[in-house]
């Protein structure tokens, strides 16, 4: 800095001056910049995924399997489950659940969120198939041995002479999850219904997903195929008691022709290559069933009237 006396007064040069403004100026910001860092250093990490409880997070949930989570690019969980109406507080009945691909979204979301699960398996019996019996034995083994996920869930039954699946007009929602063609084999599928709308509440809600036959095709009393026309599951439906409330295109695969050598299975996720009960067939080629992906879905929302 340049300094000079003029009568007993001290002078300081325009440049000087400049300089030294410049220079401190650099010091104040570098001792702001680390002021800063070490707030944010010191600020707590925003966590990661979405809240605890929610249906994101039970449809992300680290406890359902990689091959299970893949197929929700097919399955459409959380819009499937949300064009239904669910919410966390509701009592929901889960017609045959199988293995379990859906209660393990659905048991920990209502779990959190103060509602009830109740899975309405096979009904065992001294000819109930013994796949079947496997099937529930397992399911109530994972399902009921960790609470803290699960939460109490109950477990009855549906079956050609099963009782009530839950107490009457007690449950809030039912789902029929890509079963209806089963029961028509067997004989029950007016009875699902029946009890379907005899476990809700008036104004509850019956979620359905089913294979879907195309309406120009004729509907095989037995559904080997596996499909169903959606013209005749609103029928079932109707006659029941129910009230439509509306149809969603959510699974719908226009790849599926629905004409396939083992029907619906031949596609993913059983992607057979024999008739059922048959060895399996190495040298079937699955290039073009392995292309459609999963079966054309209809997912169909109705209501028991108050």
């Amino acid at each position: 800095m340049t300094e000079r006396r003029t009568n007993g007064r001290l002078f300081v040069s325009r440049r000087s001056w400049l300089a030294g403004t410049a220079a401190l100026a650099l010091v104040t910001m570098a001792g702001c910049g680390k002021e800063e860092k070490s707030a944010r250093d010191a600020a707590p990490t925003t966590p990661q995924g979405p809240p605890e409880g929610s249906l994101e997070w039970a449809v992300a949930g680290s406890w359902r399997s990689a091959s299970d989570r893949a197929r929700d690019a097919d399955r459409h969980p959380m819009e499937t489950l949300r064009f239904f109406g669910l919410q966390p507080t509701m009592t929901v009945v889960d017609f045959w659940p199988g293995s379990g691909w859906y209660a393990e979204i659905l048991a920990p979301y209502l779990a959190e969120g103060g509602g009830r699960y109740i899975a309405a398996g096979f009904q065992t019996g001294p000819l109930t198939d013994p796949a079947q019996s496997q099937l529930m034995a397992a399911f109530e083994q994972r399902f009921t041995g960790d609470e803290k996920l699960y939460g109490q869930i109950v477990l009855s039954a549906f079956g050609p002479t099963s009782g009530p699946v839950a107490e009457a007009g007690t449950a809030d929602m039912v789902l029929f999850m890509r079963y209806i063609h089963a029961w028509m084999a067997a004989g029950i599928a007016e009875k699902a219904f029946a009890d379907a709308f005899a476990a809700l509440r008036p104004g509850g809600f019956l979620g359905i997903e089913q294979h879907r036959l195309a309406p120009d095709s004729d509907q095989d009393p037995a559904a080997s195929s596996g499909y169903v026309q959606e013209a005749f599951v609103k029928q079932l439906a109707a006659e029941a008691g129910f009230v439509f409330v509306a149809a969603s295109e959510i699974n719908a695969n226009p790849d599926d022709d629905t004409d396939h050598p083992f029907g619906v299975e031949t596609l993913a996720p059983l992607r057979l290559t024999a008739a059922r009960g048959e060895p399996a067939d190495p040298a079937f080629d699955r290039t073009e069933y392995d292309a459609i992906g999963e079966s054309d879905r209809m997912t169909l929302k109705f209501r028991k009237p108050e």
